[in-house]
């Protein structure tokens, strides 16, 4: 029996349709021919039900489900005993929980569908956890005996006994706007406990928009006002779900700033953060979660946070001897090689002139530049400063400024184009959206093994657009506009919504076919890891955000790095085993070393 126990079946609520399959499933289980119910569908069920005990592991039904509803997962041995909970028969599992600590930051890290979110409504005392019996959840004494002995059972006790009010920043903040009504100042004035309002308006650059209504703020003013409701209130426990989304580098930064100043010798924070180099500025230590999206996760041990990030990234938990993935993620830089000075010029191919572009009151200055094929480059600058602007001049889209009545040539470029917004409209599966725009692309082997296959498409194909997740849109979005036959390929924050796997996994996918295809790519990416992995130029936007900036032409990526960190104040070195840039704490002895040698960015190779 022991045995049997560390299997898991896991029906997808989605996909699996009994009314339009003939119960296939049902009707190849080799234990069902034994007369025994393995695999149960009756006419009134909406889906299959299997039973874990019963069910052997042959995977038969697996390949045979004409949906893909179903996975058998062969769970490691010891993890039985673990399940912290579960949401009912063949649904999510997650083991373990991770362990806060009083004045301190705990950052989580892992993929999308792991259970990060779920951990958070556990700790903030949102979801009762019910140790895997659904049928019979247990009550709160046989709870706190479970924890006995360990940290967590001391936190649940203050929990239950009232001492802890927790508050939680939601994942996706473009929901808000429904559940608050009211305008910025009047939503933080009734929040206020702590009377900190003016303080974080100015960190949090919320002046601007305090007279505004919250459901007319864009996504980086909603993610900013979230963080302030939540820093404003008095509480014990703060959690953070994924605060860096639409924010930009130096927006990143304060907001990690203003999320250390809420730690106190007995408060609890906790932050879920795909951005591993503001996790690595943000947390005092680290919970990596791994296991299968979807249909189990497992909390590991905390670490230190160099330790942690390294172990996700490494894909393997050295304390339990496992391996959760098949590759190890680096961030080797020196990819593309750098020509000499001579064979650039035979290179150099397509120039654009200098034009500016004024929007209202927002004025854009862009330096003339060149860029040549098989290139990537990666804009840097704070919201507000144009970047999308640009983009948009060189697509076509917008013309720019008249200079003495004349007006400016761009070079005819065919281009395409991934917003950074993007809105499903398409009425109909992922695979019709794919054969109508990009059909000759989606048909071609090479795209299929370049592009699709690492995006996991495939999965996607028979998901109806509309109900498509941010991370799912996001692939999808990024697979129609690099399946678009182009000479450039302009990019708007394609980390949005990915995890951090997915966003590196994302950033070869555009590296390795824009080498190949000898295109392109502008990309706009406020992720610092993503940017420097895929730059191979820079251009550096100045000025003052919203009124008048200025794009400087493209340079090296050591250069363009150097003179955008200088302006923001920090310095990064890189990690010895796996090449990630590290952001240096403010005032560390490496930070004022760097600053002295004017070597904000650090490639030590």
């Amino acid at each position: 029996m022991a045995d049997r126990l560390t299997r898991i079946a896991i029906v997808s609520s989605d996909r699996c349709k009994p009314k339009k399959c003939r119960q296939e499933c049902k009707k190849s289980c080799p234990v069902v021919k034994t007369g025994r119910l393995c695999i149960e569908v009756t006419p009134a069920s909406r889906i299959a039900f299997i039973s874990e005990e019963l069910c052997i592991g042959c995977g038969i039904c697996v390949k045979k489900c004409p949906f893909e509803a179903i996975q058998i997962i062969n769970l490691p041995k010891d993890l039985d005993k673990d399940t912290t909970h579960r949401y009912g028969p063949n649904t999510f599992k997650l083991h373990r929980l991770p362990v806060p600590r009083p004045g301190q930051v705990l950052g989580l890290v892992g993929t999308n569908g792991i259970g990060k979110s779920t951990a958070l409504k556990v700790l903030g005392g949102k979801l009762k956890p019910n140790l895997g019996r659904f049928n019979n959840p247990p009550d709160w004494q046989e709870i706190l005996a479970y924890f006995r002995g360990s940290e967590l059972q001391n936190y649940f006790t203050r929990l239950l006994e009232d001492e802890l009010k927790a508050i939680i920043k939601p994942q996706y903040v473009d929901h808000i706007p429904k559940a608050v009504q009211g305008n910025v100042g009047q939503v933080l004035d009734q929040k206020d406990e702590r009377d900190k309002k003016a303080e974080l308006c100015v960190d949090l650059e919320l002046n601007q928009v305090i007279d505004r209504n919250v459901g007319d703020l864009s996504g980086g003013e909603l993610q900013r006002f979230a963080i302030a409701v939540v820093a404003v209130q008095n509480a014990e426990i703060y959690m953070f779900d994924e605060p860096s989304s639409y924010l930009d580098v130096k927006q990143r930064l304060k907001a990690a700033q203003v999320i250390r100043s809420l730690l106190r010798s007995n408060s609890y924070v906790i932050v879920v953060e795909h951005d591993l180099s503001v996790l690595d500025y943000l947390s005092d230590y680290i919970c990596c979660l791994y296991g299968k999206p979807g249909a189990y996760g497992v909390v590991t041990l905390p670490f230190s946070v160099r330790e942690g990030i390294n172990i996700f990234l490494a894909g393997r938990v050295p304390t339990e001897n496992l391996r959760f993935r098949d590759v190890a993620l680096t961030f080797k830089v020196g990819e593309t090689p750098q020509e000499s000075a001579e064979e650039v010029e035979s290179y150099q191919r397509y120039k654009y002139p200098t034009m500016s572009k004024t929007l209202g009151n927002f004025k854009l200055s862009v330096i003339e530049g060149e860029f040549t094929d098989s290139q990537i480059i990666v804009m840097l600058g704070e919201n507000g400063t144009g970047k999308t602007t640009f983009i948009r001049l060189l697509a076509g889209l917008l013309k720019p400024d008249m200079i003495e009545g004349t007006d400016v040539e761009i070079p005819e470029f065919n281009v395409s184009y991934k917003p950074q917004k993007i809105s499903p409209k398409f009425q109909s599966t992922v695979r019709h959206l794919l054969h109508q725009k990009i059909r000759d692309s989606y048909m071609h082997p090479q795209f299929v093994s370049d592009v699709m296959k690492p995006l996991q498409i495939e999965q996607l194909m028979d998901q109806e657009v509309v109900n498509l997740s941010g991370g799912e849109l996001q692939r999808v979005a990024l697979c129609l506009c690099l399946g678009k036959p182009a000479d450039i390929y302009l990019i708007d924050e394609p980390s949005a919504y990915l995890d951090s796997e997915q966003r590196i996994v994302a950033s070869k996918v555009i590296k390795r076919f824009i080498l190949h295809a000898k295109k392109t790519a502008f990309i706009v990416e406020h992720d610092f890891i993503m940017a420097t992995y895929l730059a191979d130029k820079v251009v550096v936007y100045e000025g003052k955000p919203s009124i008048d900036c200025t794009a400087n032409s493209p340079q090296s990526l050591v250069s363009g790095m150097n003179l955008f960190l200088s302006h923001l104040d920090i310095t990064f070195r890189r990690d010895p085993t796996n090449y990630r840039p590290r952001i240096n704490k403010l005032d560390s002895t490496k930070d004022r070393e760097q600053k002295s040698a004017g070597s904000y960015y650090y490639l030590d190779d």
